[in-house]
C-alpha cells in the first residue's frame, strides 16, 4: 500500500469511527450524570433500523437523523425513568432494553432488509480540503463526520469549563452535596440521560446512513459496537477526549485488520475481522487493572526499583468513576 492508499485508509477510520464517537460521548455524558445506560448497543441498532425506513419512506436523510435521535432519547428516558422514579436497577433495566431493542431492530425492520435508500454524501471544505495530507485525512468527509470532530471538543469544553458542566458533574459525584446546592439533581439526571441517548441514536443512522448505508438486519455488522461504546467510556476515563481517541483507536484496529488480511492469507478472515472486540477488551482490562486488590499482593513481592515503577505506570493507567454512577438519589 503506497502513501496515498494509507492517508485514504486513515480518513475511512475517521469516517467510520465517528458512530462510536458520537455513541461513546453520549454516554459519557450519562454517566457524568450518574446514570449507567446499559441500552446502548440495543439503541444503535434500533435508530440505525429506524433512521434508515425514516429515510427510505420520506427520502430525506435529515428525517432519518432525527428520527435516530428521537428513538435514542426514547430508550434513554425509559431507563431514566425506571432508575431515577422507580428506583430500579439501572444495570438490569439496561441490559433488557439493549435485548429488546435488538429483537425490535431485526423484526420491525424486515421489510427494509436491502431495500435501496438515500446515503449522506461527502462535501468537501473548499481549500482546505486540497492541502497536502491534511486535506484528504479531515476535510473530505460528510457533514456527521466533521459534528463528531466538533462533537469531542464541544463536549469537553461544556463539561469541564462551563457552570452547567459543574452541575452535571457535581450530580453525578455529590448529589447530595448539589443538592444542597439548590440544584435538582434528578431532573438534571434526566435531562441528561436523555441527551446522552440522542447522540447515541445519532450513532445508528451513521452507520445506516453513511458509514455502512442501507439495513441488512443480523448481518448489518453492528451488533457488539454499544459494547465497545461502552467499554470506551471507560477506557476514556469519562472525559470526551479520551473516549474519541478510545473509538479512533478502535477504528484503526477494524482498518488493520481489513489491511493484514491480503498480508497474512494463512491466517483465517474471521480472526482478523473480531480480534478488535478482544483487544478493545485487553486494553480496557489494563485500564483497570491497578485498582484490583491482587495487584497490591503481587507488587509487594516484586524488588523494590521495580515496584515503584509498575505503580507508576498502574496509577497514570488506572481510571475512577463518577462518585455516584449508578446510584439512586434520595432527598432526605
Amino acid at each position: 500500500m503506497d502513501f496515498y492508499g494509507v492517508i485514504i485508509g486513515l480518513a475511512g477510520v475517521l469516517a467510520a469511527s465517528g458512530p462510536v464517537v458520537f455513541a461513546s460521548i453520549g454516554e459519557t455524558i450519562s454517566e457524568r450524570a450518574g446514570v449507567i445506560n446499559l441500552s446502548v448497543n440495543g439503541t444503535i441498532l434500533l435508530s440505525a433500523m429506524g433512521g434508515f425506513a425514516v429515510a427510505v419512506t420520506t427520502g430525506s436523510v435529515l428525517l432519518g437523523f432525527v428520527a435516530g435521535a428521537i428513538i435514542g432519547g426514547l430508550v434513554a428516558l425509559l431507563v431514566a425513568f425506571s432508575s431515577i422514579t422507580l428506583r430500579q436497577s439501572q444495570v438490569a433495566v439496561g441490559f433488557v432494553l439493549a435485548l429488546v431493542c435488538r429483537d425490535l431492530s431485526y423484526f420491525l425492520g424486515n421489510p427494509f432488509m436491502g431495500a435501496a435508500g438515500p446515503r449522506l454524501s461527502n462535501v468537501p471544505i473548499p481549500g482546505l480540503s486540497s492541502i497536502p495530507v491534511i486535506g484528504p485525512l479531515f476535510f473530505r468527509h460528510d457533514l456527521m463526520t466533521y459534528a463528531s470532530f466538533l462533537l469531542i471538543g464541544a463536549a469537553w469544553f461544556f463539561i469541564f469549563r462551563t457552570r452547567p458542566g459543574l452541575a452535571l458533574r457535581s450530580v453525578g459525584e455529590r448529589p447530595a452535596a448539589a443538592h444542597a446546592r439548590g440544584i435538582s439533581v434528578n431532573r438534571l439526571r434526566y435531562l441528561y440521560t436523555v441527551l446522552g441517548g440522542m447522540l447515541v441514536g445519532l450513532a445508528g443512522p451513521m452507520f445506516s446512513l453513511s458509514v455502512k448505508a442501507g439495513w441488512k438486519g443480523t448481518i448489518s455488522g453492528l451488533d457488539g459496537i454499544g459494547w465497545i461504546a461502552l467499554a470506551i467510556t471507560i477506557f476514556g476515563a469519562w472525559n470526551p477526549i479520551q473516549a474519541a481517541l478510545g473509538a479512533y483507536l478502535f477504528g484503526l484496529l477494524q482498518w488493520l485488520g481489513l489491511v493484514l488480511q491480503s498480508q497474512l492469507p494463512g491466517i483465517p478472515s474471521q480472526v482478523l475481522q473480531v480480534a478488535p472486540f478482544p483487544l478493545m477488551i485487553l486494553t480496557l482490562l489494563l485500564v483497570n487493572i491497578g485498582n484490583a486488590e491482587w495487584v497490591e499482593r503481587v507488587l509487594a513481592l516484586l524488588p523494590e526499583r521495580l515496584r515503584h515503577a509498575v505503580a507508576r505506570v498502574l496509577r497514570a493507567l488506572r481510571v475512577n468513576p463518577p462518585g455516584s454512577l449508578g446510584v439512586p438519589f434520595e432527598r432526605d
